[in-house]
């Protein structure tokens, strides 16, 4: 009575869970064994041995992977076209789990057997080559691909009439434990009422659930507040707008009131970060930078510098003030101050807004900060554990973020030696980083293919933005805060809405890796700089205008355009920084080759 109580429950929670073969095949075993236990009593004993050494025997061998998959293989090719092209999705996750599954339980050989007897099935799969280096237990662990594959299921669709129920009938009549196996603990149905659609190529018809679509779908429903700093207000708002005033007096007048006052209109958002108080020499010192600042449009292009070096040195932050000092190759050896301390190659350095301090990162995976009036180190940061590839200061100084190859950001603050927050959540290295203008989020772009935004008060993603088909080399982030910029290592430059997560235009362009992105101080123009040698100017305030204007149409056309290419003899550009007076200044090493 405790065995059918049992075998009842167990029937029920397979019916519940939507097991639905399952509980077939337990009902005709159950029938099966009722039938047979009545003629089987004098050699129980060694029957069951004999079964027991059997199943065990049929548990272990390898063949039943390829026995399972070549058999539903040669069952699904069978069928119409009609049918074909839902039932062979199948053959996708059940390809990679057989594989995967062979690896896990040591048959090696068997595993690369089977991988390179199908392996024509799916040629289309980019995962396909990161797989076929699995060879061990140990791989399946340390592979993010394989981790993801077998943390995750597939969700596959499927028309009810007939696929589905041929699918069903296949499965009840064959008892192929592999494959039922693999599809109840791998597999989620997504089924349709109706026939199947003579559509073959259909992208989500097989989806990882769990996968990046998903997850930056759940992401990007967070909150964004993308405005610009509210301490930005009262007197240097005023004379900000002041000064607009009085220089849209003039010949292009109109175009450019039109296309700046469009670009400064910004919420403002307070910040949740501690910063710390601006002095009066400094505040003077930007006003006075503000009111001779250039006004840049379509029209009125910067002023270009572009500085080449055969040691490496650093760039100033803000105006001319630090760069004007290696303006040549004589002026270099005597005002060139050398910094020592780092014990492998120094990858990226940064001056702080007020150019007081200075921040390098570098190979031995330390960030080391340095007073440049005294010349010498003041603090050496520890935490990360691999190389760090990017260091950048807050746009008030005080807190900077570090990008590393331990696929991790960080945020510093001076005073203290040890993160503040650590962003975990990137599947590759961190190759860049940079702070959002209101000081609540940075952004990170990674060899992952992926750019993400995070708060810095919780820590947490709260965008995902997908769109690269390589490693994102660079980043930039417009004055008023809604629009970043990324660059990536094939050429590709992509503009983001932050508030909605969506790419706005792809700008292509260069032909080599982006090392670098600038936004012009109020938002008109977007500079690059590639390893193509040149500097390209971007139109971003018209464009974003008619992105507006154009938003309720659903438009996806490419409508920013190249203003101007600025190319160089031989050297590629390896930053490009807008001084508060709008001066395009550019810095680059010359290649080996030239």
């Amino acid at each position: 009575m405790e065995d059918e109580e049992m075998e009842k429950k167990v029937h029920q929670y397979l019916q519940r869970k939507g097991f639905r073969v399952a509980g077939l095949a337990l009902l005709e075993d159950r029938t099966r064994l009722s039938a047979t236990t009545t003629t089987t009593t004098t050699a129980s004993s060694s029957s069951h041995s004999l079964s027991d050494a059997a199943l065990s025997r049929s548990e272990n061998d390898p063949a039943r992977y390829y026995d399972g998959y070549s058999k539903l293989r040669t069952w699904a090719y069978s069928y119409l076209d009609h049918y074909k092209h839902e039932l062979l999705r199948i053959l996708y996750p059940l390809f990679f789990h057989c594989f995967m599954d062979l690896v896990a339980e040591g048959h090696t050989q068997e595993a690369c057997s089977f991988f390179h007897t199908f392996r024509e099935d799916h040629e289309h799969s980019r995962d396909l080559k990161k797989l076929e280096s699995i060879l061990s237990p140990l791989h399946l662990e340390q592979m993010e691909v394989a981790r993801s594959l077998r943390q995750n299921k597939f969700r596959i669709k499927l028309c009810e009439v007939y696929s589905y129920e041929l699918l069903l009938q296949y499965l009840h009549k064959t008892q192929a434990l592999v494959v039922l196996g693999i599809i109840n603990e791998r597999i989620d149905f997504q089924v349709s009422p109706g026939q199947s659609p003579l559509i073959i190529d259909d992208s989500d018809a097989v989806v990882l659930i769990g996968s990046s679509k998903d997850l930056t779908k759940q992401i990007n429903q967070k909150e964004v507040h993308w405005g610009k700093r509210s301490s930005e207000g009262g007197k240097q708002g005023g004379s900000h707008k002041k000064i607009k005033k009085d220089k849209f007096v003039g010949t292009t007048g109109k175009n450019m009131k039109s296309e700046t006052s469009m670009v400064s209109i910004a919420p403002r958002v307070k910040p949740e970060l501690t910063l710390p108080m601006t002095s009066v020499e400094v505040e003077q010192s930007i006003l006075e930078d503000l009111r001779n600042r250039a006004q840049l449009n379509s029209l009125s292009l910067p002023s270009f510098n572009h500085y080449m070096w055969n040691s490496a040195c650093s760039q100033g932050e803000n105006g001319p003030s630090q760069i004007e000092r290696v303006s040549t190759s004589d002026e270099v050896r005597k005002s060139c101050t050398l910094f020592q301390g780092h014990s492998g190659p120094v990858y990226s350095a940064m001056f702080s807004p007020i150019g007081d301090f200075l921040l390098s990162s570098s190979a031995d995976s330390t960030i080391r900060l340095w007073n440049t009036k005294l010349n010498a180190n003041l603090v050496c940061y520890k935490g990360h554990n691999y190389p760090v590839w990017d260091v950048q200061f807050s746009p008030v100084g005080h807190y900077f973020a570090s990008a590393s190859h331990d696929r991790t950001a960080r945020i510093w603050s001076m005073d203290k030696i040890q993160p503040l927050r650590i962003m975990a959540g990137h599947l590759s290295d961190v190759d860049c980083v940079q702070w959002h203008v209101n000081c609540n989020y940075i952004a990170t772009g990674s060899s992952d293919k992926t750019v993400r935004l995070w708060d810095v008060q919780t820590g947490e993603c709260i965008r995902m933005f997908i769109g690269h088909r390589s490693m994102v080399l660079s980043l930039a982030m417009s004055p008023d805060g809604r629009y970043m910029a990324s660059g990536d290592e094939d050429g590709t430059i992509m503009m983001w809405d932050i508030s909605s997560g969506r790419c706005v235009s792809p700008l292509v362009g260069h032909n080599s890796c982006v090392w670098s992105l600038a936004y012009s101080c109020e938002g008109a123009l977007l500079a690059s700089g590639s390893a193509d040698c040149t500097v390209k100017l971007w139109d971003v305030a018209s464009s974003t205008k008619t992105l507006k204007m154009d938003d309720t149409k659903g438009g996806s056309a490419n409508r920013l355009r190249m203003l101007k290419a600025l190319p160089t003899k031989s050297t590629p550009v390896y930053t490009l920084q807008f001084s508060r007076r709008n001066l395009l200044f550019a810095a680059g090493a010359p290649s080996l080759g030239s």
